[in-house]
């Protein structure tokens, strides 16, 4: 059986860039274009930019944390990579497309893997009408804003502003309220990965609302609009014991 061809990303800290010289004096590696694996090192925001440059790409990624958190990474280790490799449990994700209309008229497409999340821009908090497949749920929600996450982001963002923890294979969304005047007593939804989702912003001139997917930020929204894309699939490749579905279940007994 042929050995899977890998190649190294790494974030430009110094941790990161020592243990990219250290592996690739130790296993060398193959051309990144054409690579079966991504080998990616750092944290999370690094594992995010890559997922993000190479969505088009049928390739897998496997993440060593040299960051801080690390919850998308496997630990660091220089033994027996191409063992881990091959042994590695995979895990498909599919990202959330935002579409996002401004004031001005225009319309803006962007891909999220963690969350889509819409934040007032000045003092006043934003009013915001929230639909679920063409239903109106809440006629105005008074907020800070207002995220929909994936199970992969749940535990990110969402979870910082007390949403749920979403098992992978849950096929659900977080829908969670940042900072919710009113209805006061409204912690989120729970919704179908299915689900099509619409904020639509009241008063946008004096209210202003951005809209960011990940870290692609779009200003002064007037609707957005958020759906599962099923047309595009990450592959990421866990350590056995290291699996995310563990991770995730874990996180929910931490204190």
């Amino acid at each position: 059986m042929a050995k899977p061809t890998f190649a190294f990303v790494a974030a430009p800290s110094a941790e990161a860039q020592a243990a990219l010289a250290e592996l690739k004096s130790r296993y060398g590696e193959s051309d990144p274009v054409h690579a079966e694996i991504l080998v990616v090192l750092g944290g999370d925001g690094t594992m995010l930019e890559t997922l993000h440059r190479h969505m088009g790409r049928q390739v897998q990624i496997f993440g060593m944390n040299c960051g801080t958190v690390g919850f998308l990474m496997n630990r660091y280790s220089t033994d027996d990579l191409v063992e881990r490799l091959e042994r590695g449990q995979l895990v498909t994700l599919h990202p959330l497309e935002m579409r996002a209309k401004t004031t001005d008229g225009s319309e803006q497409v962007r891909l999220a893997i963690n969350e889509v999340s819409l934040l007032r821009e000045l003092a006043q908090a934003a009013k915001i009408t929230i639909q679920i497949d063409g239903v109106e749920r809440i006629s105005e929600l008074i907020c800070d804003g207002v995220m929909v996450a994936t199970p992969a982001g749940s535990t990110a963002y969402n979870l910082s502003v007390h949403g749920p923890i979403l098992p992978i294979g849950s096929g659900a969304l977080a829908l969670t309220p940042i900072s919710a005047f009113r209805p006061r007593r409204w912690r989120g939804a729970i919704l179908p990965r299915s689900a099509s989702v619409r904020f639509i912003i009241r008063e946008p001139q004096r209210r202003p609302v951005s809209a960011t997917a990940d870290f692609a930020e779009v200003r002064d929204v007037q609707e957005v609009k958020i759906r599962e894309d099923r047309s595009i699939t990450l592959n990421l490749l866990f350590d056995p014991e290291h699996h995310l579905e563990e991770r995730i279940l874990r996180e929910q007994f931490m204190a």
